[in-house]
């Protein structure tokens, strides 16, 4: 229904003052905030690339000071740049919100400059806490205010976005029947998925396994932790075991993690790396379907489920789960994301056999994933406990059949996770204890000692907890889902052991890596009851404040808006795909011509490959390695001592070939007499003669040395 068909906003001078206004004042605050930030190349750089940088100082009128690197902007030429976008912008929404609501252009623009612009407002904020802090002395909130700065700019844009898009598209809540009962809406209404959100799952597929094809076909996705997952899958197949060259032994000493293991029957038919690829974007964009469905529930508005799938596409930690930071692209975590959304589905359907065999297929996926399932066997005892209670004649046993398979799925969890860690793994690595315990050395050296420390030493718990990257990385995991987690907070809270863990982690310090993946569904689980929530928190509120009664369907229409476009303007700072700066900033290192375009180091591969036999036995190094692990043998040429040469340095005995590439990212061999085998035994091995151009050296074993 159109807005104007209820009751018309009518021109307000005073409003239209104020509307003027938010955009003079919107662009000068986003002025004074850019003028701080681009002040100084350290700062500058958690936007763009320095080259860019330079450029945009110079074009905004700027000099930059060679010496320390900071830059002087004058006020005005930007101020006048971004008030040209705010009127332009302002504008041309007006006559859009005219035309679509049916409203004189002078109430469309009184609307749309007084509702939308106040939210250019917010970098001066920012930037006025940033100047107390610093006029106070207080260098801590400074220097979190200013590595934060991204996600203000992120809630500016967002709701700027979210408020032109409510004004021009109402959510409308009666897609169900609202007298229906709660679960008569979960239970006996089907779902069906509409066009826009599979053309959506479509054009992420399509694009992140294009994204994910040409890293592969230039060379620049690893081996370990990304490559070598196809290489289980190909020496299954051959006999040699569930394992790769780079493992203990058997992969299980690593972790327990074998769910790739269900591409066989695909991987028989293609077998290539290039599949796990394939199936890993699109069980990612599967997890939107389930979202979906509960959105809708909650929110009873299909509007609103297609935000959420939408938003979570968009959501830039799950894009990380695809391609990470450094280039890795293929981690089986990341099919627990999809399975425990429909796990989740399932369970607020009490489909509870569905659920339970979901849940325990999630393990598969990592064993991380039981740290999640502890809290939610608690959550779902919890639920269960709420339900029963509103019926005053159950019996105390029923009571407790209802909360004891909640409680039964936490139990199992501990016990299937200190059974992994404390024994299983162990077993595959020969007794030695788990490898990422190294990644908790604050808390002990070994696992015992770690999880004492946790649990028993609340002072270094408290302090490794409570500082400004935790703060940090909840926000990350946070803004980017329009805040709407928080309106779930039992939800929420089921993250929250995982989300403590990981700020333990000293390598996990960021949703850019893969270690957050069990956060996601619930995350994104949490944001879709959310949704629904909000109109009934604004109505509990009523029952004092009449006037806030009429305002929860508004809320709901901003607060749908607001989810998609805070996953799309948190993607413009952190998304490595199109959303983000860096794709098109050609002075970045994740700029899109240098990564999806294969250059003359890939094109040089191709002699390589032509002189390996493939039943020779190769070291090679780390991203050229991904293309001999379908030879007898494959093994890493690095500093990295492997169990596979018995923990020494140098190359297995029985090793054929060495292929050096000379300009991988972490490349330290350059010329062949830096190749210690080639320099200290001349004798044992012959150079090929190089074909090209210096990329790759070759190392062929002689005859006679075998």
């Amino acid at each position: 229904m159109n807005q104007t068909t209820t009751q018309a906003p009518q021109f307000d001078s005073r409003r239209f003052t104020c509307a003027v206004l938010c955009i003079l004042l919107g662009s000068g605050s986003v002025t004074l905030a850019i003028q701080s930030l681009f002040s100084n190349v350290n700062l500058a750089t958690l936007y763009v690339s320095s080259t860019l940088w330079q450029s945009l100082v110079h074009a905004w009128s700027g000099q930059i000071e060679p010496a320390t690197q900071s830059a002087s902007i004058p006020f005005f030429p930007l101020m006048g740049y971004l008030l040209i976008a705010a009127v332009g912008t302002g504008i041309i929404g007006a006559l859009l919100i005219s035309r679509i609501c049916r409203l004189p252009i002078s109430v469309a623009f009184t609307e749309w400059g007084c509702k939308g612009f106040r939210w250019w407002l917010l970098p001066a904020v920012w930037e006025i806490f940033r100047i107390l802090a610093f006029i106070l002395g207080w260098t801590g909130l400074e220097s979190l205010l200013l590595a934060t700065s991204q996600f203000w700019f992120s809630v500016a844009i967002a709701g700027w976005i979210a408020t032109f898009t409510a004004l021009i598209l109402p959510v409308s809540s009666n897609t169900f029947d609202p007298a229906a009962e709660p679960n008569q809406i979960n239970t006996a209404q089907k779902i069906n998925i509409p066009f826009a959100a599979w053309l959506m799952m479509g054009l992420f597929v399509t694009l992140f396994t294009f994204m994910n094809w040409r890293l592969y076909e230039g060379l620049l996705i690893p081996h370990g932790d990304s490559a070598m997952y196809e290489e289980h899958l190909w020496n299954v197949t051959h006999g040699k075991g569930f394992r790769s060259y780079l493992d203990q032994g058997l992969f299980w000493g690593e972790h327990i993690q074998f769910i790739h293991l269900l591409i066989l029957p695909l991987y028989l038919i293609w077998p290539s790396h290039l599949l796990l690829e394939l199936c890993e974007t699109l069980a990612l964009a599967i997890g939107a379907i389930p979202l979906y469905r509960m959105a809708v529930r909650h929110s009873r508005s299909t509007t609103a489920g297609k935000a959420m799938v939408a938003a979570y596409l968009c959501y830039f930690p799950l894009q990380f789960l695809d391609i990470a930071i450094d280039l890795k692209t293929f981690r089986p975590i990341s099919f627990g994301v999809p399975i425990l959304l429909f796990a989740l589905e399932a369970i607020e359907l009490k489909r509870w056999k569905t659920a339970v065999i979901l849940m325990l297929l999630t393990l598969t996926a990592k064993e991380d994933y039981a740290i999640m399932l502890g809290p939610l066997g608690l959550w779902i005892a919890w639920q269960q406990w709420r339900e029963s209670k509103q019926i005053s004649t159950i019996p105390r046993p029923t009571l407790f059949k209802s909360v004891a398979p909640g409680i039964g799925l936490s139990l199992f969890a501990v016990v299937y996770l200190a059974f992994v860690v404390k024994f299983a793994i162990p077993w595959f690595r020969s007794g030695e204890q788990v490898h990422y315990v190294g990644y908790f050395s604050k808390f002990g050296n070994s696992l015992g000692e770690v999880i004492q420390n946790i649990l028993f030493n609340p002072s270094l718990l408290w302090g490794e907890l409570v500082q400004p990257g935790t703060f940090i990385y909840a926000l990350a995991l946070i803004v980017p889902l329009g805040f709407l987690p928080l309106f779930s907070p039992s939800r929420l809270l089921v993250a929250a052991p995982i989300f403590g863990l990981l700020c333990l982690n000293e390598l996990a310090h960021d949703p850019r890596h893969h270690f957050h993946a069990p956060i996601v569904p619930i995350l994104c689980w949490a944001a879709a009851a959310g949704l629904g929530n909000i109109p009934a928190l604004i109505n509990r509120c009523s029952l004092k404040m009449k006037a806030l009664e009429r305002k929860a369907s508004a809320a709901q229409t901003f607060a749908t808006h607001f989810l998609w476009s805070s996953a799309i303007a948190t993607g413009i700072f952190f998304s490595l795909g199109p959303l983000g700066l860096v794709f098109w900033d050609s002075g970045s290192a994740w700029y899109w011509e240098r990564l999806y375009i294969p250059g003359e180091r890939a094109r040089q591969f191709s002699k390589v490959a032509l002189l390996i036999p493939p039943e020779s036995k190769v070291a090679s190094t780390d991203f050229v390695h991904p293309r001999f692990t379908h030879h007898a043998r494959s093994y890493d040429y690095s500093n990295y001592r492997r169990k596979v040469n018995d923990y020494q340095s140098g190359v297995p005995a029985d090793t054929d070939y060495i292929v050096i590439d000379t300009q991988h990212p972490y490349s330290e061999i350059k010329k062949p007499d830096q190749v210690p085998e080639y320099h200290n035994h001349p004798e044992e091995w012959e150079l090929i003669p190089d074909q090209t151009n210096g990329y790759f050296i070759i190392l062929k074993r002689k005859s006679s040395a075998k």
